[in-house]
């Protein structure tokens, strides 16, 4: 027994160093000086003070700010120590219940906007945690965020292009607008 007992043993904690210990500090020695940015997180900085990151989206529900994705997290939206999708299919009645909710609230915030609602304002993501929303989403709430801004909607458009995203390296995913960024843009350009 001593004779296997041992080789394991020492085997196993030559594994937990090398994986537990030397990967994880090689691979983040080499992304803080290929991606430094990335690397610590994203974090997003506005008067010397942290208020986000551009990886982890925040809960925005006053109508004159840009709203995000819903999120999956529970309890609190956004948590990203309980990212998950809701594993909820498109028959369950609990997924077209919230949808109908979310509708109904995106409905009420702009009575007059007759625009089909995008499906990434109603549908969490698989994280639950999506900091971007698509053009669609954004232009969709334009309306709504220059009337409450008293400003007009060409001026919040026109904000949208300039957040928005194009593909990575011209390839992969779809363009996208960072909600927070553009929150923090609209907060700048009227002095807040």
């Amino acid at each position: 027994m001593k004779t296997m007992l041992r080789p394991a043993l020492s085997l196993f904690i030559l594994l937990s160093v090398v994986t537990g210990l030397i990967y994880p500090l090689l691979i983040h020695g080499i992304a803080s000086k290929l991606f430094p940015n990335a690397a610590q997180g994203s974090l997003i900085v506005s008067h010397d003070k942290q208020i986000g990151s551009a990886l982890i989206g925040q809960q925005f529900t006053a109508p004159e700010y840009f709203w995000g994705r819903p999120s999956a997290t529970a309890p609190q939206p956004y948590n990203g120590v309980a990212s998950s999708g809701s594993n909820q299919g498109p028959l369950n009645p609990a997924l077209v219940d919230a949808v109908k909710a979310r509708v109904d609230a995106l409905r009420s915030a702009d009575p007059d906007n007759k625009l089909s609602v995008p499906a990434d304002l109603v549908l969490a993501s698989a994280s639950g945690l999506d900091p971007e929303i698509s053009p669609a989403a954004a232009i969709y709430q334009a309306g709504r965020v220059a009337r409450a801004r008293n400003l007009p909607q060409e001026r919040i458009t026109s904000l949208i292009d300039s957040i928005q995203q194009d593909r990575q390296w011209g390839l992969f995913g779809e363009p996208r607008v960072n909600v927070l960024r553009l929150n923090l843009a609209l907060d700048a350009m009227q002095g807040k």
